[in-house]
């Protein structure tokens, strides 16, 4: 560290001692602004003219462009300057960073096949894929930028590990770079901000496409000065980035913070004793990247100002603040953040650090764990559009309330009321006697236009109460399906049964009109009577609202439309007849006596004559008792296939696509689980 020993420390007021304790900007006006006061742009452009002069001479170019060699120590730099110097050179040169790099394979070994960050990454881009027709760009776009960030990364040399050096103003974060890095290559001193652009250091040549996609200029890439020690063998890989003052005044430097930090494999924080527990600090970067604290160095600097154990009482109030930021903090082997103290500008601790970050980089695992950490964000970010409050989906019972909703709506139990009285006419038209079937044709002719009479169609009032009936019930069945779900998911569920509804009463209009066209069909074989149509359109008209123009929806599977009829019936129509023979028998015999054809005797006839007619009635009787279990199961069946086909309709309208919906959301649903279940960080 012999070379550092006359750098001045960044906040100092002098080189090589710590200013007093207490505001160490003080002395130099407009240092927390970043601003340069008592200098005009004269001097300004003499410090940049400096500073190109600088560049220049560390690139080993000479001020009026000649190419000399490189300094004794130094290696040619890996940008830009250096390959065209080689180009240009005709004599062979040593061999360049950039030259070099152009040979090394960029080989994904930070995300083997066997890694458990690969499925997580391969489930989040599915995820998203997924995703994309249900939730808006924005939503997802932090998603999308892990997965483009980590393609990126995993082509890219996986042998180096980037460590961004980050810290406010005055906290000594470029007289740490230059400490690791042996040299003085990130400027230091009095003058606010001190770092305008990121300044990397390479201990290993291969890193260009890596500083590249930092987006660090060729003059700006530097190598170290190694000793060949055990510890700089450890730090082979090492590339070191000095970033400009995180709270610097100037907004385009804090842009390339946060645009840097969000590239880099792992962050050394260096806090001072003075602005450790700065708000800005915590509150923009801490906090937000608590869940990156496996690739986390927290770094308290300037110890050498603070007198006594004072430096252990500031170690262990920032050790609080960063357990208050959520910041897994990384002690007694446990994963997390590592916190330490040490002085750029005495060497104290510098060691120390040195030790850590060599092991750190030849574990080669900071990219991945990066990484990993940015899949934990991202989905942490995800959880309320994925993760449901309680159990999605339909159950059996939302299933059968919805088919009960469309039943009563198409008017089903009418319908089988109605069948079930159709039966039962039917039954007294068959085992009925001669004479009430004629009175009944009789009653029927004098009620002009009852006589096969069609059933009427619903009244319009009837048909909007219907249609509002099926709007209830899809609005019913699409809220229980919603219940619990994510707000994007529930709209798209509510949606699939919104648009799946559209023709649902339509639909159903015309299930009906199909099934009153089989029933007519019937009618016109001889199969409905006056009487009976005229007492069926009074049964519709007066039953549920739907019941209209349905008496018949149910009797498909008849043919023709005719009921089917008992084996007893033939029997039960042949006594009836029997019955109408013996009136007849009994009338002609009784007749013959009155007008003296036959032999007098009237109580035979009599007798014959009353056993049809008494006969006749019980006949009937007997038969619409006989008929009421039939006509019951008869009529329950008409409801129940009625029921069924509303049931099929609505199902495959609405029932169908949201079922379609809630398995999607289960799919992504597994999809995040894979995203989240398997974490390398521990989170």
């Amino acid at each position: 560290m012999a070379v550092m020993t006359a750098v001045t420390d960044e906040g100092t007021g002098r080189g090589g001692s710590p200013a007093p304790h207490g505001n160490r900007d003080a002395d130099v006006p407009g240092c927390r602004t970043g601003t340069r006061t008592g200098t005009g742009p004269a001097a300004e452009g003499a410090v940049r003219a400096a500073d190109t002069g600088r560049d220049i001479d560390d690139e080993g170019r000479a001020d009026g462009g000649a190419d000399r060699p490189a300094e004794p120590g130094r290696e040619w730099n890996d940008g830009l300057i250096a390959r065209r110097a080689a180009a240009r050179t005709a004599d062979p040169e040593p061999e360049t960073v950039g030259d070099d790099d152009a040979r090394l394979p960029q080989v994904e070994a930070y995300v083997p096949s066997g890694s458990p960050l690969r499925p997580r990454l391969d489930a989040l881009r599915e995820l998203v894929g997924l995703s994309r027709a249900r939730l808006d760009g924005a939503t997802l776009a932090e998603a999308g930028r892990v997965l483009d960030e980590a393609a990126a990364r995993q082509r890219l040399s996986s042998r180096h590990t980037v460590v961004a050096i980050a810290g406010a103003t005055g906290s000594g974060k470029s007289t740490l770079f230059n400490t690791l890095a042996g040299a003085q290559i990130s400027d230091t001193g009095l003058r606010r901000p001190t770092t305008s652009a990121p300044i990397a250091c390479s201990w290993t040549d291969g890193a260009a496409g890596l500083l590249d996609r930092l987006a660090v200029p060729g003059r700006l890439r530097r190598r170290p000065q190694q000793s060949g020690t055990e510890t700089d063998e450890a730090l082979q890989g090492l590339v070191l980035v000095d970033l400009p003052d995180h709270d610097s005044a100037a907004t385009g430097h804090r842009d390339q913070v946060d645009r840097v930090l969000a590239l880099v494999d792992a962050v050394i924080w260096v806090v001072d004793p003075e602005k450790y527990a700065d708000a800005a600090l915590h509150e923009r970067y801490l906090r937000p990247l608590a869940g990156h604290a496996e690739v986390t160095f927290v770094v308290l600097n300037q110890i050498d100002r603070l007198p006594g154990d004072t430096a252990d009482q500031v170690l262990d109030d920032l050790r609080r603040l960063l357990d208050e930021d959520g910041m897994a903090l990384g002690e007694h082997g446990e994963p997390g953040a590592t916190v330490m103290s040490l002085s750029a500008l005495t060497g104290e601790g510098v060691g120390e650090l040195r030790e850590m970050l060599g092991r750190f980089v030849q574990e080669r695992t900071a990219a991945a764990r990066r990484l990993s950490a940015d899949v934990d964000v991202a989905a942490a970010r995800l959880r309320p559009v994925y993760v449901a409050e309680g159990r999605a989906g339909l159950g059996e019972q939302a299933r059968e309330e919805f088919a009960d909703r469309l039943a009563e709506a198409v008017g089903a139990a009418a319908t089988g009321q109605a069948a079930e009285r159709e039966w039962r006419r039917n039954a007294g038209r068959a085992c009925g006697t001669p004479w009430l079937r004629l009175w009944r044709w009789y009653e029927s002719t004098r009620r002009p236009g009852s006589q096969e009479r069609p059933a009427q169609p619903a009244p319009p009032e009837e048909r909007l109460t219907s249609r509002q009936r099926v709007e209830q019930a899809v609005r019913a069945v699409a809220d229980e399906a919603a219940d619990g779900l994510p707000g994007p998911w529930a709209q798209a569920v509510r949606e699939a049964a919104v648009n799946g509804a559209e023709g649902l009463p339509e639909a159903l209009d015309e299930l009906v009109e199909r099934a009153g066209a089989v029933e007519e069909r019937g009618r016109a074989n001889g199969t409905g009577g006056a009487d009976g149509a005229g007492e069926e359109g009074r049964g519709a008209a007066a039953g549920e609202p739907g019941a209209a123009g349905t008496s018949g929806a149910a009797h498909g599977g008849r043919a023709n439309g005719r009921p089917p009829r008992p084996k007893w019936w033939p029997a039960a129509v042949l006594a009836q007849v029997s019955m109408t023979l013996l009136q007849v028998f009994g009338g002609l015999w009784l007749v013959g006596q009155i007008v003296g054809v036959l032999e007098p005797g009237f109580v035979v006839p009599a007798l014959v004559m009353l056993a049809g007619v008494v006969g006749g009635p019980l006949v009937e009787w007997s038969c619409v008792a006989a008929a009421r279990g039939p006509a019951r199961r008869y009529g329950q069946e008409a409801e129940r296939q009625l029921r069924e086909a509303a049931a099929a309709c609505g199902r495959a309208r609405v029932l169908d696509p949201v079922a379609a919906e809630l398995a999607r959301y289960r799919e992504v649903r597994e999809r995040y689980v894979t995203v989240t279940e398997i974490s390398t960080t521990g989170t």
